[in-house]
């Protein structure tokens, strides 16, 4: 049995991975960290956890982490996940950071998003970005991985086929994402008052206008599958669920297309793909349809009155755009199926 630690995991993100770990057949969770409830039992933090785990949160430490664990992920807010990475792989231990610390690939862009300086540029080099769509050959031979944020996997899987096979243009491309409050900045369970049950209920708010820290990241993978730089305008908002992540991007094309052509290109792009569902012609994605699960479902429509494609995803923030596509990242690097533990069909209501 692999032997896994999470750090961070008194959080929304730390919590479903646990869920998630708790019934993989090929691990066992050995250590789990957090500052705020060190002492404290998991199950008396997280009751629906009960009789799954006797663990108690301890603080963390990278040296005591990588000796109970072989493989360590990193649940961190952002910033805080370089000044452990650096321990667990001098200690020869695998590692899939959940966090933003590891996920652009230009140090320079940590101090205009994150206002702060990357200080571990050798693990910048060496990260692979965890998107197993487009990047499952590195993934396998990688000892280090860096998840994507939730919005980037919604943004990029929803236009991924038409930027890597030429029929989107790179200008012009405008993406909306819509998250649920788990998702938009109140991962810590402590969240500041947009995220209140009467600010947030029966409300959409738009927030970080022109200034989301995930548009790097959106633009860095659109550019490489492009093979020319990509720039995006993107607006997120906050909508009144718990758990869920809806996006809505119009690219321009480069040739006209039908939209029975552009779900046929999708359906090729995505052939073979065990998470991404590519719904068909006239079918829609719809939050409810992969609450719970590692599924993101696409679809993408032909407007020929403006020579646009509209191209819709929903996922799951804390699954596919968070704890179980780092499961799924952590089961091709171990040479597992990538589905082991991740069986389970969206809950459905």
């Amino acid at each position: 049995m692999l032997k896994v630690a999470v750090a961070g995991a008194s959080g929304y993100m730390g919590a479903e991975l646990l869920r998630l770990l708790s019934v993989h057949p090929k691990l066992r969770v050995t250590a789990v960290t957090s500052e705020r409830l060190s002492g404290e039992r998991l199950d008396s933090v997280f009751p629906h956890l009960r009789g799954l785990s006797d663990l108690s949160f301890q603080e963390l430490d990278g040296a005591r982490l990588a000796e109970a664990a072989d493989l360590v992920f990193l649940a961190l807010p952002h910033m805080e996940s370089q000044r452990v990475v650096p321990v667990l792989r001098r200690h020869g231990r695998k590692v899939i950071d959940l966090s933003a610390d590891y996920r652009l690939r230009d140090a320079s862009l940590y101090l205009t998003w994150y206002k702060a300086a990357h200080i571990d540029a050798e693990g910048l080099r060496e990260a692979v970005y965890g998107m197993p769509e487009l990047h499952r050959k590195e993934i396998a031979g990688a000892s280090f991985v860096a998840s994507p944020g939730c919005y980037p996997m919604g943004a990029v899987l929803a236009t991924a086929p038409l930027l890597a096979r030429g029929w989107g243009r790179p200008d012009g491309i405008v993406i909306d994402g819509k998250s649920g409050v788990t998702g938009a900045g109140a991962q810590g369970r402590k969240a500041d008052a947009m995220y209140l049950f009467t600010e947030a209920n029966e409300n959409v708010q738009a927030y970080a206008l022109a200034s989301h820290r995930h548009t790097p990241e959106i633009e860095q993978e659109l550019s490489a599958l492009a093979g020319t730089s990509v720039i995006v305008s993107f607006t997120p908002h906050l909508v009144p669920l718990n758990r869920g992540l809806f996006t809505t991007a119009s690219v321009p094309l480069a040739r006209a297309a039908t939209t029975a052509e552009l779900v046929a290109l999708y359906r090729e792009f995505y052939a073979g793909e065990p998470f991404v569902r590519v719904l068909a012609e006239g079918q829609r994605p719809a939050t409810r349809a992969v609450l719970g699960s590692n599924f993101c479902d696409v679809t993408v429509v032909a407007d020929a009155r403006t020579s646009r494609a509209v191209c819709v995803s929903a996922l799951d923030n804390l699954g596919k755009g968070g704890s179980a596509n780092g499961i799924q990242s952590l089961n091709i690097m171990m040479g597992w199926d990538e589905r082991s533990g991740l069986e389970a069909p969206p809950v459905y209501p």
